[in-house]
């Protein structure tokens, strides 16, 4: 392993110091038992420590040519059957059972890795992950904190995260530019009872600024073309139309249909006044109708307007999306 040439814009840095190699390995408990997922186990430091340790080992590596170190290191050796790799891509393929997550990542695809593990089913008991420093921090920033941001929270909402240890680039063949940190991330289990995809659709735009106001945030084009077109959207899911459809509505009905109609409709037939029975079926959308009032109204009755997302945890927007949600905007 000593020739090969190490691509560092591939997030290739090799932990190279046992003392921290055992130091994870103690850190995430493992056991007899355990199946291990490992992403980018490199020249295989921290793999061939856990293959002693437990049942399995899932090491998931792009680069041949690491694959090949990896599988000369445990050739001829008893914990060659313990060893499966995958070799490709782990964020374009499905990612195993697994029990827990040992890894140095490449530190480029540490966010989308985060949230393919933490959406993964079924749920693994925890992860050790090393992480670039100010990444690190940010996973486990709270609200009011500078770091805080829209991956504080979406992390935070799905899992237990805890800074476990800082780790000195000197630690690294070749040492990378920027510190690192050993994060422990412990999926909730049952999760959250929030559709994801909603949730971050509303904690997206709030951080776009953190430090503007909601009622600001909300006040972008492109937000309120979006929730203009999802309010219309999930109104003709749940039988609300506007004049114009109840309209084109009756216009394509031939007149023996609307007889046929008003007779089985027996409480209208004195009236025979079909537009007004449709008005009463259907919820109707105003012709004036302007989903900015709406989100303001929203903003101001759960008392959020003037709030910013900087300082706003868990349940504030939880609070929020159901206000939302419950007058008919959503964010997916």
């Amino acid at each position: 392993s000593l020739g090969i040439l190490f691509n560092t814009g591939a997030g290739q840095h090799i932990l190279k110091n046992p003392l921290v190699v055992n130091s994870i390995i103690d850190k995430a408990a493992l056991r007899r038992t355990d199946v291990v997922l490992e992403v980018g186990p490199g020249t295989g430091n921290l793999t061939v420590k856990m293959l002693e340790k437990v049942k399995k080992v899932i090491a998931c590596e792009i680069d041949p040519r690491l694959v090949g170190e990896l599988q000369k290191r445990v050739q001829g050796t008893c914990l060659a059957n313990k060893l499966e790799i995958k070799v490709g891509d782990v964020l374009k393929t499905d990612l195993p059972f697994f029990d827990a997550c040992v890894a140095n990542l490449p530190y480029q695809i540490s966010s989308p890795f985060v949230f393919k593990l933490l959406l993964h089913r079924p749920f693994f008991r925890c992860a050790i992950l090393m992480f670039q420093r100010e990444f690190a921090l940010r996973l486990v920033a709270k609200p009011g904190s500078k770091l805080y941001c829209r991956l504080s929270i979406n992390t935070q909402l799905l899992a237990r995260v805890d800074h476990l240890m800082k780790v000195g680039k000197n630690n690294f063949r070749p040492p990378p530019k920027v510190e690192s940190s050993v994060v422990r991330i412990e999926p909730k289990n049952p999760p959250p009872p929030i559709n994801f995809q909603e949730w971050d659709g509303l904690v997206r735009i709030a951080f776009v600024r953190k430090n503007k106001t909601l009622s600001a945030a909300f006040k972008s084009s492109a937000v309120e073309q979006l929730l203009d077109h999802n309010y219309r959207i999930h109104c003709s899911l749940h039988n609300t139309v506007s004049s114009f459809l109840i309209y084109y509505i009756l216009s394509m009905c031939t007149v023996t249909y609307i007889l046929t109609f008003i007779i089985r409709v027996k409480t209208d037939i004195e009236k025979l006044n079909v537009f007004k029975f449709f008005q009463r079926s259907l919820k109707e959308i105003p012709e004036n109708f302007k989903i900015a009032e709406k989100i303001q109204i929203v903003l101001k009755d759960t008392g959020y307007s003037e709030k910013r997302a900087r300082s706003m945890d868990i349940d504030d927007f939880i609070r929020l999306l159901h206000g939302f949600n419950s007058e008919g905007i959503h964010f997916s």
